[in-house]
């Protein structure tokens, strides 16, 4: 109610706005409910009276074909009024419609009917018209297209299909109005709904949940095919359907036609299983430092711990190898040690699935050594996102403090073992940016933020507050970072470049009512800028990090400068300071770099990515490189083999698409603004910039031999290319005019003859390319074109990927690999999708991995199929998974491939029982909807601590097992991402 915190008056005034506005609402619905219910009754009457004449005329083909094919259309028959689609001869035992296509359908019939009535024609002239072929303006694959229709063929082009269906066994009767009843080709991506007598309620209820009906009466006109049942795709259904040679999807009520290929004989026996390859999160590209602090540190096992996205990294940067810990499900956004420095805790942020449920945020607590988690804690408490954190030091890291990102920066105290919360206060509504306990006073808690530093006695579950009092100094904007001195004092660094000392007054005991003040005893300038971080090191002396001047500065234990040393310039200011080994130190910055380095010799570049949106991906042809490129302007090459960047080169504006050519020499790079580049692969060096409309550029797609190239545009055209010189000469060829929307995705014939392409509106269009770039409009003469890549969302090859319920903006990127066994996907809710090839069968099984906090934007896989790169939009992390067969998967290869030997003796281990649980369930089953997911009802196995339901986090769609989490992650589980969803925490030892 911060709106209405004045008076009373507006309190009440406030309250009556909105209870009218609900009342209007619930009237509106209401309105709308019994809308839908009369246009679902007036249509299902229309049925009736269309399906009696249609059986009239099947009559005397049904007879030719026995009991079954008469049985399945008196069952229809029976049904009319709420069915409207038969069975095939061979499932009459499993007579069931769906509850969209029943709706849709019989909206359809009544406004067929309402206009048959209204121009009072007789039954036997709706009969007549109805065996004519459809009006080719009818048969538009996309209302908004402008030009003449290329897809379903008309009713006499169908029934040849069917004469060759009857050599087989599968003759339909002669067919009226109604849908076909035998030939058991009507498919549907919608759960089925059971016939009974409840059918009329459930018909009129069923109703009611339709918010798109009335655009389907209002169309139903323009879509009068007497073969084809009208369904419809809204946000949450989506109908496809098998009619003769074609099948039909609808997006958001527009009807998507794909042909069937000649080899399909019989779509009936179409099967799309889970394919036997596996993904395995290999190696993570980038780090999160534009805009978190304090989230780089050193393990004792050698590994430096960072994150990005909803990875936690432990990096070995001697043996150039990773760890993963994949536990989260949105973007961690904080870090904390624990004091025996093996335990981890980390804080993610609020974020929504796909189906718009909350996933809440929360804190893990878990070993690095084992990757297992130990413990969930906040789930439920935490509002917007977890800021800050800190394990206590005085009583051995018993206990947790955590920063919430709401309004009220809530700080809470929990014992994390027993996961419960002890103390619960409201900070500021100013940013807080740290929270420490005391190393040395148990009941201290120390907070810093915008314009304050707070000072916390913490007793049983109280908090008291003493605010700290800048006096005769400056007060700062900011106070950035804290740490404390061997005396027991508090050092402070602000955004106006000081260090402030904080001593503990001894006017007051410590048994007095509040808490001890503490004062200012000493100021110290450090940095130009801000002071943005400081790092006690183990020799008591500290390092700090400034912002402005990127200066690492080293302080004696007498607080004078002992040494410094600038960071480049090209690196970015610093975020981030932490001891290594020996005399080296970590440093992260702003533009999202790890560096190493000492004093005497300067800094090495450890980790490095980009600094905002990732939409770019291209795979070398014939190496183990690939580049991405981006929002930031940076184009960058990387090796899959080492895991290091081979070169980077800063354009001009922003990058969206790239491809190699062919020969690898060159690479092709388009822009926001039309502009396109072409670069040298091996010296960087620039060889032709051309320019295509002033629009974005989604596509750049070299044919098979490199001698053409196809730009893909947001002005609707598709701008052809000849290529000559190993790519390194370019002239204008044509332009594909056709599409009615920006262009999303192309693929090339083999042959380099014809290009297959998607665009914003989900049309399907084909392109013959040496005869001048012409539109093919007949799409049927398509359907058996090979294609020689497959990165069309749209087909009848892969449009069994679409989720249910899909607006048809979910799916961002789509490829195949080089061997055609497995499509790989990137979708908008942070997943990465494994599915076989073809997916030609709606609802299509599928595995999913997690690891993106963000919008999966592309996906490629490498030359030789060995690896899979996606990249991600906002979190800007680049991922490569290994491919891995289902057979390869085995205990003892997780268990040997170990990619971080430990240097020393964990200080942390689990109890004995739960390491001899390496123990892996079976290949989870799909649920409905096709794709592998945790049911948190299941029981976990017997050998682990009782579960709990607070400790359970949100539902998720990463599938784990115990083994999965112990196992080493450069190699994570194959099922789908490894995380502990669904299992209890193992309790640590005491």
């Amino acid at each position: 109610m911060d709106g209405f915190t004045g008076s009373l008056d507006d309190s009440m005034s406030g309250a009556s706005v909105s209870d009218v506005n609900d009342r209007l609402s619930a009237l509106e619905l209401r309105v709308q409910q019994q809308e839908d219910e009369l246009t679902v009754m007036k249509a299902a009457l229309a049925d009736v009276l269309r399906r009696l004449t249609a059986s009239e005329i099947s009559s005397s083909s049904t007879k030719k074909h026995g009991g079954k094919g008469g049985a399945a259309l008196r069952e229809a028959y029976s049904m009319s009024c709420v069915s409207n689609g038969g069975t095939s001869g061979r499932k009459r035992d499993s007579t069931s419609v769906t509850r969209k296509e029943t709706m849709s359908s019989a909206a359809k019939s009544g406004a067929d009917r309402k206009k048959e009535v209204s121009s009072q024609r007789s039954q036997m002239e709706e009969i007549q018209e109805r065996e004519e072929p459809p009006h080719p303006k009818d048969l538009s694959p996309s209302p908004s297209s402008p030009h003449p229709p290329q897809t379903p063929p008309t009713l006499q082009q169908q029934r040849p299909a069917q004469s060759a269906d009857s050599s087989k066994g599968h003759v339909p009767p002669k067919r009226g109005p109604s849908v076909k009843r035998s030939s058991g080709m009507e498919r549907s991506q919608s759960s089925t709904w059971d016939s009974s007598e409840e059918n009329r309620n459930k018909l009129v209820k069923a109703a009611s949940t339709s918010r798109l009906l009335a655009k389907v009466v209002k169309n139903s006109d323009r879509h009068k095919d007497p073969v084809i049942s009208q369904a419809k795709m809204s946000t949450r259904e989506k109908n496809s359907q098998a009619e003769g040679n074609h099948i039909k999807m609808f997006m958001r009520g527009r009807p998507i036609t794909m042909f069937i290929p000649s080899d399909v004989e019989n779509y009936e026996d179409v099967r799309t299983e889970l394919p036997s390859e596996r993904l395995k999160l290999e190696w993570v590209y980038g780090y999160r430092g534009r805009d978190c602090r304090a989230n780089i540190y050193l393990l004792p096992t050698g590994e430096i711990v960072y994150f990005i996205a909803s990875v936690v990294v432990l990096f070995n940067y001697e043996e150039r190898t990773q760890r993963h810990y994949l536990g989260h499900t949105d973007c961690v956004k904080c870090l904390a040690i624990h004091p025996d420095k093996s335990r981890i805790a980390t804080g993610q942020i609020a974020g929504v699935d796909k189906d718009g449920r909350a996933l809440q945020p929360h804190v893990r607590i878990w070993d690095s050594v084992s990757l297992a988690t130990l413990q969930v804690v906040g789930l439920g408490t935490f509002e917007r996102g977890v800021g800050s954190l800190a394990f206590s030091k005085a009583d051995s890291g018993q206990h947790l403090s955590v920063i919430d990102d709401c309004n009220d920066h809530m700080l809470t105290v929990w014992d994390w073992q027993k996961k419960s919360k002890i103390a619960e206060i409201k900070t500021t509504n100013e940013v807080v940016l740290a929270v420490e306990f005391h190393p040395t006073d148990p009941n201290t808690i120390v907070t810093c933020g915008k314009s304050h530093i707070f000072f916390w006695t913490w007793s049983g579950n109280l908090l008291a507050r003493k605010q700290g009092i800048f006096g005769k100094y400056e007060k700062p904007k900011f106070v950035q970072c804290l740490a404390f001195l061997s005396t027991g004092d508090i050092l402070t660094g602000d955004s106006g470049g000081v260090l402030l000392v904080w001593t503990r007054s001894s006017a007051e005991t410590p048994t007095g009512k509040g808490p001890r003040a503490f004062q200012i005893s000493r100021q110290v300038k450090a940095h130009e800028g801000s002071v943005f971080c400081v790092c006690e090191m183990r020799s008591g002396t500290l390092l700090t990090g400034g912002g402005k001047d990127r200066k690492i500065v080293l302080w004696d234990h007498e607080l004078r400068v002992d040494r410094d040393i600038e960071v480049p310039d090209q690196y970015g200011t610093i975020r981030a300071v932490s001891e290594g080994k020996g005399d080296e130190f970590l440093v992260g910055t702003s533009r999202n770099f790890i560096l190493r380095g000492t004093f005497n010799d300067g800094f090495q570049v450890e980790v490095q990515g980009h600094t905002d949106e990732l939409w770019g991906l291209a795979s070398h042809p014939s190496r183990g490189l690939f580049l991405t490129c981006g929002q930031d302007r940076l184009v960058l090459v990387w090796s899959s083999v080492d895991h290091s960047l081979q070169w980077s080169r800063t354009l001009e504006e922003h990058g969206h698409c790239a491809d190699f050519h062919p020969s690898g020499a060159v690479v092709a790079i388009g822009t926001h603004s039309g502009k396109w580049y072409v670069l040298d692969a091996q010296t960087t060096d620039l060889v032709a910039i051309h320019t295509d409309g002033n629009e974005q550029l989604s596509l750049m797609r070299f044919s098979v031999d490199g001698g053409l190239l196809a730009v893909g545009s947001h002005d609707n055209f598709i701008y052809l290319y000849t290529v000559s010189e190993k790519g390194r000469k370019y002239s204008r060829y044509g332009k594909c005019t056709g599409h009615s929307s920006y262009i999303t995705h192309l693929d090339w014939s083999p042959d380099n003859n014809f290009i297959m392409s998607n665009s914003g509106d989900y049309e399907i269009l084909y392109w013959d390319v040496p005869n001048g770039c012409k539109l093919i409009r007949n799409r049927s003469e398509c359907k058996d074109i090979d294609w020689a890549t497959y990165t069309c969302v749209l087909g009848y090859h892969v449009f069994g990927v679409w989720p249910e319920g899909s607006d048809g903006t979910d799916i961002n990127a789509l490829v195949r690999s080089h061997n055609r066994k497995v499509i790989a996907l990137a979708d908008d809710f942070c997943k990465v999708h494994l599915f076989a090839y073809p997916c030609s069968t709606p609802k299509a099984p599928s595995h999913k991995y997690s690891a993106h906090s963000s919008h999966v934007t592309n996906v490629s896989f490498l030359y030789n199929d060995s690896h899979l790169i996606s990249t991600g939009g906002k979190d800007t992390s680049i991922m490569q998974w290994r491919l891995v067969e289902k057979s390869s998967l085995s205990l003892t290869d997780g268990l040997l491939s170990n990619s971080a030997p430990h240097r020393v003796d964990p200080i942390f281990a689990l109890p004995p029982p739960v390491a001899a649980m390496h123990i892996r369930d079976p290949v989870i089953p799909p649920t409905a909807n096709g794709t592998q997911e945790p049911c948190p009802d299941t029981p976990p196995p017997t050998k682990l601590a009782p579960p709990t339901s607070e400790l359970t986090p949100p539902p998720s769609d990463s599938t784990v097992s115990l083994k999965d989490s112990l196992e080493p992650s450069d190699d994570t589980p194959s099922d789908d991402t490894p995380s502990d969803e669904g299992l209890p925490p193992l309790t640590p030892p005491s």
